[in-house]
């Protein structure tokens, strides 16, 4: 069975406007669902944005018909998970229930922002756990007590809830993490093609379905794909646990410096190229995911979505 294909809009890149605008042309171009990601930060102060995603999900709901799924809100340390859970519900009713909550133990770029500390990555999952908990017992309807040990709900109820409870899906970029979205979640995300880590997720979940989402970067040349690329998201190119600790666009301006253009012209389709772009879905196919995400870096989106219409999904589906 062949994977669906969505496009993942890039809220650190692009103003709600821009976002929407995406969503429709995406349906248009015969995308199947939209990964959204939530930021309080851009990574970098090129890509300049950063929307209140739960708005623009509204707004979204509004001009497609799109499955949206967030890529991936943190329900732990900015955010209450009692919000998120009204936020979420709130979500799935206006998109009539075509709504994946997605989750993950979050960035200090974004989370830190309230002053609290970044914990361990141990302690941020424990706390994904209890969140997770909190969340699905919110969307039962029933007024709920919780006394745990990160979090506190008195006497709360949520009222606007869908027919149907959400998905939850979890990212998992690491052995721990996907062992938790294993265990706790209905779906897993990721934005590698590491047969390692979804074999580990199969097995350990019973066969769960799972995402994974990558960008590429349209322009006229490659050298200019490559130019707008390593201007936007040579943050990407950072190794290890990087992108979970740094707090703020300075310091990834600062650690993106070690990350050439040819290294991201290397990791990146960059241009016009069709055959490319199709080439470029084939690892995370064979991997076996359900669903698969393509990002535009960069202003050529229109531009991007039309020839994905024209050519590249239907080569994909032939």
């Amino acid at each position: 069975m062949s994977p669906r294909f969505g496009y993942f809009l890039s809220t650190e890149e692009h103003s709600p406007a821009a976002l929407v605008e995406q969503a429709r042309l995406a349906e248009k171009a015969g995308f199947e669902h939209l990964w959204i990601s939530d930021h309080f930060h851009p990574w970098n102060e090129e890509q300049g944005e950063s929307p209140f995603v739960w708005s623009v999900i509204g707004a979204i709901s509004q001009v497609c018909d799109l499955p949206v799924t967030t890529a991936v809100t943190c329900p732990t340390v900015r955010t209450h998970p009692a919000v998120i859970a009204q936020a979420a519900a709130t979500s799935a009713v206006m998109l009539e229930g075509r709504f994946i909550l997605g989750v993950g133990s979050g960035e200090a770029l974004n989370e830190h922002v309230l002053g609290d500390p970044w914990p361990s990555v141990d302690v941020r999952l424990e706390m994904l756990e209890e969140a997770v908990e909190v969340i699905r017992r919110l969307w039962t309807g029933e007024f709920v007590n919780h006394r745990g040990r990160f979090y506190t709900v008195d006497n709360a109820r949520i009222y606007t809830l869908p027919d149907e409870p959400p998905p939850i899906y979890m990212s998992g970029f690491g052995a721990k993490a996907t062992d938790v979205a294993a265990r706790i979640a209905d779906g897993y995300q990721t934005t590698s093609p590491d047969p390692e880590l979804l074999g580990r997720f199969r097995e350990a979940s019973g066969g769960k379905p799972a995402q994974v989402g990558f960008k590429v970067s349209w322009a006229d040349s490659e050298d200019e794909g490559a130019e707008i690329a390593h201007r936007l998201w040579a943050n990407a190119g950072l190794p290890g646990e990087l992108a979970q600790v740094l707090p703020s666009p300075v310091h990834f301006e600062q650690a993106s410096q070690l990350v050439t253009e040819e290294q991201t012209r290397d990791s990146v389709v960059c241009g016009p190229d069709l055959d490319r772009h199709v080439e470029a879905f084939t690892p995370y196919v064979e991997a076996g995911f359900e669903e698969v995400f393509v990002s535009n870096m960069g202003p050529h989106y229109r531009e991007m979505l039309a020839a994905y219409g024209e050519h590249v999904l239907p080569a994909l589906r032939s």
